[in-house]
C-alpha cells in the first residue's frame, strides 16, 4: 500500500491522547483499531507517535489479510441521544443532585459525563 493511501486510511480513525493520573503521563489510543499503545510527558509527541502506530497497525492488518475494524464515524453519524439504563436508586440519586444544582436531570447528567 502506498504511503499516501496508508495516511488516508489512518485519517479515518479517531485518535485520543488523554492525561492519565494513574500513569502520570499522556496515553494514546485509537479505538476500535488499537487500545492504549503509547505514552509520554509531551502530548504532541504522544499524538505523533500514535499516528505512526495507527499507520503501522493498518499496514500490518492489511499485510496479514485481516479486515480493518470500522472507524468510529463522523460527528454527523451520531444523533446526540442514547438510552442509559440504571438502577432506580441511581436514577433517584441523580434526580436529587440535579434538583439541588437547579438543573434538569438531562443537563446535570451531560455535565457529569463531560467530566468523565
Amino acid at each position: 500500500m502506498k504511503k499516501s493511501e496508508l495516511k488516508a486510511n489512518a485519517a479515518h480513525y479517531t485518535k485520543l491522547v488523554e492525561w492519565s493520573d494513574e500513569d502520570g503521563c499522556f496515553v494514546g489510543s485509537a479505538p476500535p483499531l488499537i487500545g492504549q499503545c503509547c505514552h509520554g510527558d509531551d502530548e504532541a509527541k504522544v499524538y505523533a507517535e500514535l499516528c505512526q502506530i495507527v499507520e503501522e497497525w493498518i499496514e500490518l492488518l492489511e499485510t496479514d489479510g485481516s479486515s480493518l475494524p470500522a472507524p468510529l464515524g463522523k460527528v454527523s453519524d451520531f444523533s446526540g441521544k442514547f438510552v442509559l439504563r440504571v438502577e432506580p436508586a441511581i436514577h433517584r440519586r441523580l434526580a436529587a443532585k440535579a434538583l439541588a444544582a437547579g438543573e434538569s436531570l438531562n443537563s446535570y447528567c451531560v455535565k457529569t459525563l463531560v467530566k468523565a
